[in-house]
């Protein structure tokens, strides 16, 4: 018989696999972060000695990291967010495929990889992946059953620990992870996003991602600006989640017309040619995005730059997420607002083009304002942020009616409860293959 009390009991073995494993989330995320960085920086200094090496080395990179993900763990590619979502449906079988530890190690090292060729991809998506895969293992070794709490809290641990945003973490599992949210979840899903925010906290220091804004707009601004940034955001973000639903549906199968290989050199290719051709599109684009929000003018080209370089990436199938380079491709976005309204606060307009693209893209508003207003401690834009989420929200529910990582995640269903998620679509995926063939032609 178990024990009701004491530390082999149910309820307390739960209790340990929940700390440990958001502590676990914590310090992974953080080494993650370092990994990551690093390898951007490495990339970045090899283009300042070589200017062309890019032209080669990004192609070739691209090809051999879709090969070795395909071959290795076709469900490392692209964010790490579908697979969650599809992981939900069993989540004791997610732990051998879309959220084992092969997986998550395959995950880690390929992002880095991709980040050290240029690619325009993010870590926050994989952190979403890897996060849920410490959780199931946290409970799984202390002897808990796996359920879909276990990974939506892992996963929003993850969020939080990535960004050093706890209430976005949440808002995260609310919003995109958990869908019919459940009431016996949030106990859960608090505890591990705290203790993964405070792990972070704790060792990375209390710091803000994109640093302090505290600029704020009058009504009389907010009521111009909120519907312009809300209707370009959406829009564009939009564009890209129904390009990226093409691509994941045939698109990419039609564009390569059976050379898988060829449409990766030439997604790599676009990727170099862009990144040497404006020095600033590459990788995640923080560095760019953080220049905007401090008030540095840009380009007004850099934010279709970047939608093209991060759609190149994606088509490609490299592991790495989209949230990094879609607040990037904002801040373009809200750079050409502010050529609009020269007259306006310029980092206060930026966000605003951050929030709205990033929303078009997730679908997500509240995720987006959370994320933006604690990455940046812009508390007094919180109504604009999110007037112009709502918009946005709005107009890229028309261009793109399927929400981005909820069509993703279907790709990495069975066949059968693919057929049946789709409704009346004829598309059907099948399951994740371990030749280059399927790099190119399944979800980014």
């Amino acid at each position: 018989m178990l024990r009701r009390h004491g530390p082999t009991s149910p309820a307390w073995r739960r209790r340990a696999a929940t700390l440990g494993g958001a502590v676990a989330v914590g310090l992974v995320a953080i080494a993650f972060a370092s990994v990551a960085d690093r390898a951007a920086e490495l990339f970045g200094a090899w283009t300042m000695r070589v200017w062309w090496l890019p032209l080669v080395m990004t192609p070739v990179g691209f090809m051999l990291i879709a090969w070795i993900t395909a071959r290795l763990a076709p469900a490392a590619r692209g964010s790490g967010i579908p697979q969650i979502i599809a992981a939900k449906r069993d989540p004791e079988m997610a732990t051998r495929a879309l959220a084992s530890a092969r997986v998550a190690i395959v995950k880690f090292v390929l992002t880095a990889a991709a980040l050290l060729c240029g690619a325009s991809v993010g870590r926050e998506g994989p952190t979403v992946q890897i996060g849920a895969t410490v959780m199931a293992y946290a409970h799984r070794l202390m002897r808990v059953r796996v359920s879909a709490s276990v990974l939506v809290a892992g996963a929003a641990a993850g969020v939080a620990a990535a960004f050093n945003t706890p209430l976005a973490g949440v808002a995260f599992a609310i919003e995109e992870l958990a869908a019919a949210y459940e009431q016996k979840m949030t106990l859960l899903v608090m505890t591990a996003v705290l203790i993964a925010g405070m792990t972070s906290l704790g060792l990375a220091g209390d710091y803000v991602y994109f640093g302090v804004v505290g600029q704020t707009l009058p009504l009389a601004a907010v009521l111009w600006l909120a519907p312009v940034a809300g209707v370009l955001g959406g829009l564009g973000g939009g564009l890209f989640s129904r390009a990226m639903l093409w691509l994941s549906s045939g698109g990419a199968a039609r564009l390569s017309r059976g050379r898988p290989v060829l449409l990766v050199a030439a997604c790599g290719l676009v990727v170099a040619v862009l990144g040497v051709a404006t020095g600033m599109t590459w990788g995640t684009g923080y560095t760019a995005a953080r220049a905007m929000i401090d008030g540095s003018r840009a380009p007004l080209w850099f934010g279709p730059a970047k939608f093209a370089t991060t759609l190149a990436t994606a088509a490609a199938g490299l592991p790495g997420g989209i949230f990094a380079p879609s607040l990037a491709t904002g801040a373009g976005v809200g750079n050409l607002i502010r050529a609009l309204f020269p007259s306006e606060p310029s980092g206060a307009v930026v966000l605003l083009g951050m929030v709205a693209y990033f929303t078009g893209v997730v679908r997500a508003p509240l995720t987006s304002v959370i994320i933006i207003s604690e990455t940046t401690a812009s508390r007094g834009l919180m109504l604009p942020l999110l007037a112009t989420a709502l918009i946005a929200d709005g107009v890229a529910s028309f261009v793109s009616p399927e929400r981005l990582y909820h069509g993703l995640a279907r790709g990495f269903l069975p066949r059968d409860e693919d057929q049946g998620a789709a409704g009346s679509r004829s598309r059907t995926s099948s399951p994740p293959r371990s030749s280059l063939s399927s790099s190119a032609a399944d979800p980014p």
